[in-house]
C-alpha cells in the first residue's frame, strides 16, 4: 500500500490521462475538464494584471492568461499521476543485495510561499531486500513529486517514503541540491546558495559506513568510476 502523506489517489482521478482529480484536503474529488479548470485560472491572472496595473486586453497580455493556465497545467502536473500506474508492475526479483544510486536526476519545482521555481538534482539510493525497481522509475517518483507546489524538505522524504513503501528495501537515501528562485529574485536577492536536504531512511540511517559509502559516490565526478 503505497503511503503518499495526505495525499490519496485514485486510478479514476488520478491517471495521468483524462480529467485530472483535483486535491482537495487530501481527497481527490471529481476530475474537471481543461476548459473549465482553465477558464477559472484565466480569470486570476486577469485579475492579477489588472491589479498591478496593466491592461489585459492589450495585443501582448490578450492571450498571457490562456498561456499561464496551459503552463500551470504542465508546471503542476504531479497531482495527477498516479502512483501505483506510475511504478507500472516495474519491479523485479534480483539476487542483489548492494547498493543502487541513480544521481543527478534533474528537477523543476515550484516552491509553494511564492510560487517561483526552484530547481536542482536529486541523487537516489537503495539497498534491496528481495526486487529491484526499474531505472526509468526513479526519475519518474521524483518527476511527480517536483511538479507540485513544494518545500524541498518535504519533497525529499516524500520522494524516500514512496521508494521504501514500494520497495520495502533494507535502506533508502535521498539527498537533494536545490536553487530557489524566491530567495535569488526577492528577499534576500543571494544568487548563488544551494539548500541541500536529506531524508535517511533503513541501514542508511542505522549504518554510518553505509551513510558515508552514499555520501563518497556523490561526491565522484559523473564521469569517473
Amino acid at each position: 500500500m503505497l503511503n503518499l502523506d495526505n495525499t490519496k489517489f485514485s486510478h479514476k482521478n488520478g491517471s495521468q490521462n483524462g480529467p485530472i482529480g483535483i486535491i482537495n484536503n487530501g481527497e481527490v474529488v471529481d476530475g474537471q475538464e481543461p476548459a473549465e479548470r482553465y477558464a477559472e485560472i484565466e480569470e486570476a491572472v486577469r485579475t492579477i494584471l489588472a491589479s498591478v496595473g496593466e491592461d489585459p486586453d492589450r495585443e501582448g497580455l490578450v492571450r498571457t492568461p490562456h498561456r499561464v493556465a496551459k503552463m500551470y497545467d504542465e508546471l503542476l502536473a504531479g497531482y495527477h499521476v498516479d502512483p501505483v500506474k506510475l511504478v507500472n508492475e516495474a519491479l523485479f526479483d534480483v539476487e542483489y543485495d548492494e547498493m543502487i544510486i541513480v544521481k543527478d536526476i534533474e528537477f523543476f519545482s515550484m516552491c509553494e510561499h511564492h510560487m517561483l521555481p526552484f530547481y536542482g538534482r536529486a541523487h537516489v539510493a537503495y539497498i534491496p531486500r528481495t526486487k529491484v525497481i526499474g531505472l526509468s522509475k526513479i526519475p519518474r517518483i521524483v518527476e511527480m513529486f517536483a511538479r507540485r507546489l513544494q518545500v524541498q524538505e518535504r519533497m525529499t522524504r516524500q520522494i524516500a517514503d514512496m521508494i521504501e513503501d514500494v520497495l520495502d528495501p533494507l535502506g533508502v537515501a535521498v539527498v537533494v541540491e536545490g536553487s530557489h528562485m524566491c530567495s535569488m529574485m526577492r528577499g534576500v536577492k543571494k544568487e548563488h546558495p544551494r539548500m541541500v536536504t536529506s531524508a535517511m531512511l533503513g541501514s542508511f540511517k542505522e549504518n554510518a559506513m553505509t551513510r558515508n559509502e552514499f555520501m563518497d559516490h556523490l561526491r565522484r565526478p559523473g564521469n569517473a568510476l
